[in-house]
C-alpha cells in the first residue's frame, strides 16, 4: 500500500479525530492541539496545553465532536481535568481516584466528560457546570478505555480485571458486566447493530451483542499486540493497529479475515481514524507522521486491466489488497468468470473441448480458478458415458454418474432427466388417488426403481397413497396446519412437487410480511404471519414478530395518546424503538429536560428540578435517571451549606438525608471524608445509617433542602 499524504508533526500523535465540522484534530503527547484541514494539512486552529504524557495506550486525552470541550490526564496522572477549547479555562478537574487517572472521554451529545482510573472507578462530570453528577459501577482494577455509541444513548468501560461495564444514559442503568476475555481488556468501542468490539491485552478479539450480552463473534489470526482500532465506512471494515507497526483487516459482515498484514509502518501506531469522505485509513505514529492510505487503491488499475481482460493481472491487484474484492469492477470480473465457466460447461457437454480451452485461456493463469478449470475438464471425461445412459433409458446408471459428478447436474440433459421425472411422478401420483389405477403408478415408476435417492419415495408413496391424498386435500384447502403435521409424521413427503409449492409459498408469505411491516402496515403483515404461524420452521419467527407488533403499536398508540410514561418504558425495554421517528423525538426531548434539569441540579434547585422533571417523575423506566439528578442536587446543597458555615446538626441531618434517600455512593462519600476533617469529634458514621439506594427512590422523598428533617 501507497502513502497517499503524510504530514509530520515532531512529537507523537496521540489523538486523531475528524470533528462536525470535518476539520481533523490533532493533538500531540505534549498536548499540543491543532485544528486541521484533513486535506491540506492546512492549520486553522490550535493551542498549546503543555501537557506531557509519558504514557498514552489509554486515551489521556479526549475532545467533544464540535471541538468546544477537552478533558486531558494531567503529566503526573494524579487528576483528570475539563477545559473549554475556546477559552481555555479550566471547567472542572477530578482529583477523587485512589490512585492514579488512566483515562478519560467525553460522550458524543457533550454532557458529560468521564474520568477513569487505576481504582476502578469512573466519574461522570457535567461538561456545562463541572460538578460530579454519578459515577459508573466500579471495577476492581484498572479502567482501560471509555467508548460511547455514536447517539450517545450507552456507554462502555473496559478494564484491567477482564470484564466491561455497559451503562444506559437513557435510563441510568447498567447491564451485567461482560465476562469472556482472559486477559486485561484494553480497548472497546461500538459499531452499527448493537455491537461492540472488545480487545484485550493477549491480543484476542471479541465481537459482542450489546442488548443480549452474548458473543457474535472472536476473531481469528491476530498474532501481533493490538494497540488501536477503526472501522471504515458504515462498519464494513475493522482495522487493527498493532505494537510492531502492522494494520490487519476484517470483514465486519463476515468477521473474515481479509489480510494480516494489510499495511506496515515502521514506527509504532498510536492513533487510528477513518476518514468516510474519501476512503482513507489516517495512522498515527510514535515519531509524530500521520500517514493517509486509500483503502481501494488499485481501483483504476483493475478498471483498465478489465477494459483489456487482464484477469490474472487483475487478480494480483486484488491480493495486493484484499478490499479490492468489495468494489463494482471485481463484481464485474466475477461475473464474467461466472459467464465463462457457463459457457465452457456447454462447451464440453457438446464435445467441444477446444471450445472450452479456448473460453478458459484469461484465467488459466490465475490458481484458484486454474483448479477449478482443471477439475472441470477432468469431471466432463465421463459426460458422454452419461449422455448414452440417459439417452438410452437407462437411468439407474446415468443417475449413478450425475452422483459422482456433480457438475453434470447443471446440464441440460441432467434438467430433461429431472423434468421427466417429475411428469412421472405428477402421473403417479394422480394413478395414485384412483385405488384402481394403483397397477399404472408401478408401473412408469419401475424404470426409477434402481435409483438410490428415488427407490424410498416410491415406495412411501406406492404404501402410503392415503396419507398423500390427505395432504393433497388439506393443501388444496389451504389448510397449513394439518399439511405441517402430516410433513413432520411422513418425511417422504417432503420430496414431493407439492412440498416445493408450499415452501414457496411459505418464504413469500415471509417475504411480504417483512415488507409490510418495514412500510408500516402491521395490519395487514399480522394476516399474513398467522397464515405463516402453520409452518413450523416459521413457528418461532412468528410468535417473535408479533409480539414485535403488538407491543410497536401499543408503543405507537401510547405516543398519539400521548401517554408518554408508557410509551418511555416501552422504549427502555425495547430498545429498537428508540430508532423509530416517534422514539428519537421522545428520547430528544428528554435529553433537552435533563440538560434542563441538570443546570438547576448544578445550582442546588430542588424545586426547578422538580418543576423541569414533573412528567417523568411516575415513570419508572426513568426513575433512576431522575433520582440521579436530585442526588447531585442534594449533593450540591450539602457543598454549598458546609462552605456557608452551615451547622455540624445540620450538615450532619443532611447526610442522614442523602443516605436514606440514595445510599452509600461515591459523592457522599468523599463528602462525608471532608466533613470529618472538619467536624473529628462527631459521632456520624455512615455504616450505621439507614440506607436507602437509587432504584428505591420516590417521588415522595423530594425535600427543598437536604437538610430537612423528615
Amino acid at each position: 500500500m501507497e502513502i497517499v499524504k503524510s504530514k509530520s508533526f515532531k512529537k507523537a500523535i496521540i489523538v486523531l479525530k475528524i470533528l462536525d465540522d470535518k476539520r481533523l484534530l490533532v493533538v500531540d503527547k505534549e498536548t499540543t492541539v491543532r485544528m486541521i484541514n484533513k486535506d491540506t494539512f492546512e492549520l486553522s486552529e490550535g493551542f498549546k496545553a503543555k501537557i506531557l504524557h509519558k504514557y498514552y495506550k489509554t486515551n489521556v486525552v479526549a475532545f467533544s465532536n464540535d471541538g468546544q470541550y477537552f478533558a486531558s490526564l494531567t503529566s503526573d496522572a494524579k487528576e483528570s481535568r475539563l477545559f473549554s477549547a475556546k477559552t481555555k479555562k479550566l471547567i472542572s478537574k477530578v482529583d477523587r481516584h485512589h490512585g492514579e487517572a488512566s483515562c478519560v472521554g467525553i460522550d458524543p451529545l457533550d454532557r458529560y466528560m468521564f474520568s477513569c482510573g487505576d481504582d476502578g472507578k469512573t466519574f461522570a462530570i457535567d461538561i456545562k457546570s463541572g460538578k460530579l453528577v454519578f459515577t459508573l459501577p466500579s471495577h476492581v482494577d484498572t479502567i482501560n478505555d471509555v467508548a460511547f455509541t455514536k447517539n450517545g444513548n450507552w456507554v462502555a468501560i473496559c478494564s484491567y480485571d477482564r470484564k466491561i461495564t455497559l451503562f444506559s444514559l437513557v435510563t441510568m442503568t447498567s447491564k451485567p458486566k461482560l465476562k469472556a476475555h482472559a486477559a486485561p481488556i484494553m480497548k472497546v468501542k461500538f459499531i452499527s447493530k448493537n455491537r461492540l468490539i472488545s480487545f484485550d491485552k493477549n491480543s484476542s478479539v471479541i465481537i459482542w451483542n450489546i442488548y443480549s450480552g452474548k458473543i457474535i463473534e472472536r476473531l481469528q489470526g491476530v498474532h501481533d499486540t493490538v494497540v488501536q482500532m477503526t472501522t471504515s465506512k458504515d462498519d464494513k471494515f475493522l482495522f487493527l493497529g498493532t505494537a510492531l507497526g502492522y494494520i490487519i483487516v476484517y470483514d465486519l459482515d463476515s468477521y473474515e479475515l481479509l489480510a494480516p498484514r494489510y499495511i506496515k509502518i515502521t514506527s509504532p501506531i498510536t492513533a487510528l481514524e477513518f476518514d468516510e469522505e474519501h476512503n482513507h485509513l489516517m495512522i498515527a505514529t510514535e515519531d509524530g507522521f500521520i500517514m493517509y492510505y486509500n483503502i481501494y487503491e488499485g481501483e483504476d488499475v483493475l478498471r483498465d486491466l478489465l477494459k483489456v481482460k487482464e484477469f490474472d493481472s487483475l487478480q494480483k491487484e486484488v491480493e495486493k489488497n484484499p478490499i479490492l474484492k468489495y468494489t463494482n469492477i471485481y463484481d464485474l470480473m466475477s461475473n464474467f468468470w461466472e459467464k465463462t465457466l457457463a459457457k465452457a460447461k456447454i462447451a464440453l457437454q457438446n464435445g467441444d473441448k477446444a471450445k472450452a480451452l479456448l473460453l478458459f485461456k484469461s484465467f488459466e493463469k490465475i490458481p484458484s480458478k486454474n483448479s477449478i478449470i482443471q477439475k472441470t475438464i477432468m469431471d466432463y471425461g465421463e459426460y458422454e458415458k452419461f449422455a448414452t445412459f440417459a439417452k438410452s433409458g437407462k437411468f439407474n446408471l446415468a443417475y449413478g454418474l450425475a452422483n459422482t459428478f456433480p457438475v453434470y447436474k447443471e446440464s441440460k440433459l441432467y434438467k430433461a432427466l429431472e423434468d421427466r421425472w417429475k411428469k412421472v411422478l405428477v402421473q403417479a401420483q394422480k394413478y395414485i388417488l384412483n385405488p384402481r389405477e394403483a397397477a399404472k403408478a408401478q408401473e412408469i415408476l419401475k424404470p426409477y426403481r434402481g435409483i438410490s435417492q428415488k427407490t424410498r419415495l416410491i415406495q412411501e408413496l406406492l404404501t402410503k397413497s392415503e396419507v398423500y391424498k390427505r395432504f393433497r386435500d388439506a393443501l388444496g384447502q389451504k389448510d397449513f396446519t394439518i399439511c405441517s403435521e402430516l410433513i413432520k409424521q411422513h418425511k417422504f413427503l417432503k420430496e414431493l412437487p407439492e412440498y416445493e409449492i408450499l415452501n414457496r409459498y411459505a418464504d413469500n408469505l415471509y417475504f411480504k410480511s417483512q415488507q409490510l411491516m418495514h412500510s408500516g402496515d402491521d395490519f395487514t403483515a399480522i394476516k399474513m404471519l398467522r397464515q405463516l404461524s402453520a409452518f413450523e420452521e416459521f413457528k418461532e419467527d412468528v410468535i417473535d414478530l408479533l409480539k414485535t407488533i403488538e407491543i410497536k403499536q401499543k408503543f405507537l398508540q401510547s405516543v398519539e395518546d400521548e401517554n408518554y410514561e408508557y410509551a418511555y418504558d416501552i422504549m427502555a425495554k425495547y430498545e429498537d424503538f428508540l430508532e423509530l421517528p416517534e422514539g428519537k423525538k421522545l428520547q430528544e426531548k428528554w435529553y433537552k429536560d435533563q440538560m434542563l434539569a441538570n443546570a438547576f441540579a448544578a445550582n442546588g434547585d430542588a424545586r426547578g428540578v422538580e418543576k423541569t422533571l414533573k412528567e417523568y417523575l411516575h415513570i419508572s423506566s426513568k426513575s433512576v435517571a431522575v433520582a440521579t439528578i436530585f442526588a447531585w442536587c442534594y449533593m450540591v446543597q450539602l457543598e454549598d451549606k458546609a462552605r456557608s458555615g452551615a451547622s455540624q446538626k445540620d450538615i450532619e441531618q443532611g447526610i442522614k438525608n442523602y443516605m436514606l434517600n440514595f445510599g452509600l455512593q461515591e459523592q457522599i462519600e468523599n463528602f462525608y471524608t471532608l466533613f470529618k476533617a472538619k467536624y473529628p469529634d462527631s459521632k456520624l458514621t455512615l455504616e450505621h445509617l439507614t440506607q436507602g439506594s437509587m432504584s428505591m427512590w420516590r417521588p415522595a422523598m423530594i425535600t427543598t433542602s437536604i437538610l430537612e428533617k423528615p
